[in-house]
């Protein structure tokens, strides 16, 4: 055979290889993309299972087709729908490397990461994005990302190039509203919000972040306008959170204190110690007393009852009849109350505490004292961790709730 005749039968048998090879591509793509259609039957079915194992043999077959990307990205999202959130990970970064130019895939893989508190690696995920493409929603979840690890010069960088790039857009606003809010920003928070419901009127996040903000400001009454303005946009979920929220942050208070408690609060100067209750009638007697004080919101019981959070004093006010035995000399047979309590119970269902503490007679047995101006004072917390609101932690019966 000559020279010409081997490179021609050379030839047809590499051509005969190619045409094997491709019909041998093509069957395997035909076949993934076959399953792929049998797992989203399946995943729009609710057959997460079944989905899973499709998915797998649609990305294995079709590795190399153009449907091996979004094989395993749908397996992550069957993987997501079971709560096996490791697997989807590992999905994920499978569709990451068979196509890695797909940054739609990033954020997928990003959002995971958000959601699972893993802030560190989605905003590594969010910055590839940003990378492979720009867009303004890439770079408002890298943002978010800044966010929750604090680097809010940062998370402004990204929002301040959103604002650039698409004035017209409701996004920069509210991601800047957002990073200005956790900063201590707020006046500058809820401008940026009040801008972003002017860009968009139906951003209802934006009207829910405005309330957020001004609880954090401790402004409950604008607060509460954002809860009507949600009520009456039609946004009862939102209103309904908000409300939650305010009731959370809103420094606890206390409200009254119970005219059925045992110690008499509004009885005047001068009160005979014997009025308090017929037992102290005899020299050296003690009797345990009690108060009952309402709070506006649910407390921490474990602070709530213990005693070292309570202070029992006299009043030393500054305004007319403000101080103990208003102001006048007071008397040498005038009693004092120990400055802690004895003990302290907390009714949960009517928010209610029983401070108890004890009286005792003189061995002269005339005692007087002044009970519209002991005062009842509460440092600790409520339920959420919220300390006291400092203009309603006390209780006297001259003045009331201060």
């Amino acid at each position: 055979m000559s020279l010409y005749d081997t490179i021609i039968s050379n030839a047809s048998i590499t051509d005969s290889l190619f045409s094997a090879t491709l019909t041998q591509s093509n069957g395997l793509e035909s076949l993934a993309n076959a399953a792929l259609q049998r797992g989203i039957d399946a995943y729009t079915s609710g057959n997460y299972e079944k989905a899973v194992d499709e998915f797998k043999r649609s990305a294995g077959l079709g590795r190399n087709s153009t449907y091996g990307a979004d094989a395993a990205q749908y397996l992550a999202m069957s993987y997501i729908q079971l709560e096996d959130p490791d697997n989807a990970v590992k999905a994920y970064q499978t569709a990451i490397q068979i196509d890695p130019s797909r940054d739609d895939i990033h954020v997928k893989l990003g959002n995971l990461y958000f959601s699972q508190g893993k802030y560190e690696d989605a905003r590594t995920e969010y910055a590839e994005a940003v990378r492979l493409n720009p867009s303004t929603a890439n770079r408002y979840s890298l943002g978010q990302a800044y966010i929750e690890l604090g680097r809010f010069s940062d998370a402004e960088t990204q929002y301040s190039e959103i604002q650039r790039l698409a004035p017209q857009e409701a996004g920069g606003y509210l991601g800047m509203g957002l990073t200005y809010s956790r900063e201590g920003k707020q006046e500058e928070a809820i401008d940026q919000f009040k801008i972003a419901t002017s860009k968009k009127s139906d951003l209802y996040d934006a009207y829910a972040q405005i309330g957020y903000t001004y609880a954090d400001m401790g402004d409950m009454d604008s607060a509460q306008n954002m809860v009507d303005t949600l009520e009456g946009l039609d946004q009862g979920d939102l209103a309904d959170t908000l409300s939650q929220y305010m009731t959370k942050v809103d420094p606890p208070k206390m409200v009254f204190a119970d005219y059925s408690s045992a110690f008499p609060f509004s009885l005047g100067k001068g009160t005979p110690l014997v009025a308090l209750n017929s037992y102290l009638m005899n020299p050296g007697a003690s009797k345990t007393l009690s108060i009952k004080i309402q709070f506006n919101k649910e407390m921490d019981q474990n602070s709530i009852e213990n005693p070292a959070n309570w202070q029992i004093s006299r009043a030393a006010g500054q305004g007319p009849g403000q101080a103990y035995n208003f102001g006048l000399p007071i008397s040498p047979n005038e009693v004092k109350l120990p400055p802690i309590p004895s003990a302290v119970t907390w009714d949960p269902d009517n928010l209610t505490a029983t401070v108890y503490f004890s009286v005792t007679q003189n061995s002269s047995a005339n005692a007087t004292i002044d009970p519209s101006h002991i005062e009842f004072k509460f440092s600790g917390k409520d339920i959420s961790g919220q300390k006291m609101n400092p203009k309603f932690d006390q209780f006297s019966g001259f003045n009331d709730v201060a």
